[in-house]
């Protein structure tokens, strides 16, 4: 064979093998060519945003159905108590499985097998309550939270994996950003269906037909996994390049998690930690002891289209094109920064006027009619959601800045996971022994902004780019060596 490179797919551009190549060169779509040209279906099957679009529309289905009934407040319950201490049970299996049990099996087994081993427990949950309202046994539901974390595991780790790598670095906010709208969409809808089944209820329980009609939805969503595309089909050369330095083994996969988490990550941790932290007191403080059932409902309508409008304003803000990918990490950051001083202190400001509410006998009363007394505490609860979206959006965003490999993306994801889940079920756990409210709200304010400082320096050394060279060893930012060819790709 000459020379050459063959002649790539028809819209590519064939990579020159000598001199610099640009970045719009390395975005080029791979794809073997002594096979069959596939079928436009197939190919727009296996083109990164379906899968992105796809795995947006199944968390809709799932945890996003799961965050509607969480938000509210005590999952609907009159005493938030048993829902705390399901969501403890859940957080923990999440913690204790999701770096060093889910992120090795999704390297063996892929996407695919990983989402449809834990999809079905968000019904199983949904159920659970549904069960909880005629039988006044909180054991079912605290079990199947326990079930409901490990499942929770798979989804989040093929979640992180495919929103991380699946598409081209200059592309990772916006694709952060879709996520998070079409996700957050799904507790929006939720709870604003929870808002009209609600509406005239005068007890503090949510009805029947709400936990049903979730459970519905999200079995739908647990079939949708079977399209899901693994990482070998995607047409994307950067994630061709990446997987190509994966080891597919025991050792390769213990070797691969040692040279992921290196210092940059380490500082990470606390950030991971403090993801989830603010749940507690936010849903079942603020919301849950506040307002009425009806009002909850359209606070979790509202707290969710929120996060959809955060998610989509920090995805823009990380995907600036006019700033390289370290100044964009800085801008992050001090957004964080800057909006989270703003909003906890606004929270304080809250919580005192509520404890005052709380000592004159006023408990789940305040309606969203009540437009003198209410809007304020309704919007506190909108610009928690916000910045919750900040949050999470700038750390996977972060992480999609240290790898564009799946597998370790995979255990990025599992270290996200476990700590964000580790924060998230102390959180609960100092919820449901009714911590006072201003000890939550000053844990929550101190461990965001300590972690946000403690981070700086890995949003600091972000690089421009994450070379093959990087992927491989780690040994650093350095000159991008040209991609692989197309034979090189089937050899």
């Amino acid at each position: 064979m000459s020379n050459d490179t063959k002649q790539v797919p028809q819209g590519d551009t064939p990579a020159s093998a000598e001199g610099p190549v640009t970045r719009a060169e390395q975005q080029q779509h791979v794809e073997p060519l002594g096979q069959a040209q596939p079928s436009k279906l197939v190919g727009f099957y296996a083109h990164p945003w379906t899968q992105i679009l796809l795995i947006s529309f199944i968390c809709f289905c799932l945890p996003g159905m799961y965050n509607a009934l969480g938000g509210l407040g005590g999952s609907g319950q009159v005493d938030p108590t048993v829902a705390a201490n399901a969501t403890v049970a859940l957080l923990s299996t999440t913690a204790a499985t999701a770096l060093f049990f889910v992120g090795p099996i999704f390297s063996w087994v892929g996407p695919r097998i990983c989402f449809l081993i834990g999809g079905w427990t968000y019904a199983l949950y949904s159920g659970s309550l549904l069960y909880f309202n005629h039988h006044d046994q909180g054991a079912f539901v605290i079990a199947s939270g326990a079930i409901l974390g490990i499942g929770a595991s798979f989804i989040w780790i093929v979640q992180g994996a495919i929103m991380t790598t699946y598409v081209d670095e200059s592309q990772k906010g916006r694709a952060i950003a879709v996520f998070w709208i079409i996700f957050n969409l799904g507790g929006g809808i939720g709870s604003l269906a929870s808002f009209g089944l609600n509406y005239h209820s005068k007890s503090g329980t949510v009805t029947d037909s709400t936990y049903i009609a979730l459970m519905v939805i999200m079995l739908f969503g647990w079939l949708l996994g079977v399209f899901i595309c693994s990482p070998s089909r995607i047409r994307l050369a950067q994630l061709h390049s990446a997987v190509e330095t994966e080891k597919h083994s025991i050792k390769g996969t213990i070797v691969i998690a040692i040279r992921t988490i290196r210092w940059r990550v380490v500082l990470m941790l606390p950030f991971f930690f403090c993801a989830n932290i603010f749940y507690s007191y936010q849903q079942n403080n603020v919301n849950g002891l506040t307002f009425n059932i009806r009002t909850r409902s359209l606070n979790g309508a509202l707290y969710w289209i929120a996060q959809m409008l955060g998610g989509l304003f920090i995805g823009l803000i990380l995907d600036m094109p006019w700033f390289n990918r370290g100044m964009r990490a800085r801008i992050g950051w001090l957004v964080l920064f800057v909006t989270g001083m703003a909003i906890w202190g606004g929270g304080y400001a809250f919580q005192v006027w509520e404890n005052k509410r709380l000592a004159a006998g006023h408990k789940q009363d305040l309606d969203y009619k009540q437009g003198s007394l209410s809007t304020g505490p309704i919007f506190l609860y909108i610009f928690y959601g916000c910045y919750d979206a900040l949050w999470q959006g700038f750390a996977y965003w972060l992480i999609g800045t240290e790898s564009n490999s799946t597998a370790r993306a995979a255990v990025l994801v599992g270290a996200y996971k476990t700590f964000q889940a580790t924060g998230g079920a102390m959180a609960w756990r100092i919820n449901a022994l009714h911590a006072t409210a201003f000890t939550q709200l000053g844990m929550n304010w101190g461990l965001c902004i300590g972690s946000l400082i403690i981070v700086l320096p890995t949003v600091w050394t972000v690089s421009h780019h994450t070379s093959v060279e990087a992927e491989a060893g780690y040994e650093g930012e350095k000159e991008l060596r040209p991609p692989k060819t197309v034979e090189d790709v089937e050899a």
